[in-house]
């Protein structure tokens, strides 16, 4: 997972009220329901796509929508406390 963090995108698809309270360094917050809106955006960012959550269920939603975009190469991370034990 750490070699899949230094060369991808990390991102935080929680509300920008949780992200504020903690998130992953270098992290960006992208809320679940401005994923769809943002896919060019994505499209541009350095792959693979980490996506996590409180709980992994909001960043496995958001990874199926790039999945259905064309984004293959974006990842389910879980949720923040999970992302942080794997980057250790």
């Amino acid at each position: 997972m750490k070699d899949l963090i230094n060369k991808g995108t990390v991102v935080d698809v929680r509300s920008p009220q949780e992200f504020a309270g903690e998130h992953f360094p270098n992290a960006i917050n992208v809320p679940l329901e401005q994923v769809q809106q943002k896919v060019n955006e994505f499209k541009e960012m350095p792959k693979p796509i980490i996506a996590y959550c409180r709980s992994g269920n909001r960043s496995g939603m958001a990874v199926s929508m790039l999945k259905q975009a064309g984004i293959t190469d974006a990842v389910n991370a879980g949720g923040l406390d999970d992302l942080l034990l794997k980057a250790k």
